[in-house]
């Protein structure tokens, strides 16, 4: 069963890098660095990884309750 949680990188100008967010999984930035794919990329794999792990473990997953609340442009 796929499940497929929002997932998006957001540019911080005070540190100059980019930071991975999956709030539906994680509270706060799950990895961050200067390349915006490679960023998303290790997002992903760490979504990957903890919805396998909750599975291995019997444990239910997170609804999925996050939203984007604005067009966002491409």
């Amino acid at each position: 069963m796929k499940v497929d949680y929002l997932k998006f990188v957001q540019w911080r100008e005070k540190g100059r890098y980019y930071v991975g967010y999956c709030p539906d999984l994680f509270i706060g930035g799950v990895c961050h660095g200067h390349d915006e794919q490679e960023v998303y990329a290790e997002l992903c794999r760490h979504v990957s990884e903890e919805v396998t792990q909750r599975r291995r473990a019997g444990q239910a997953l997170p609804e999925k309750r996050a939203m984007v609340a604005e067009a966002v442009a491409v």
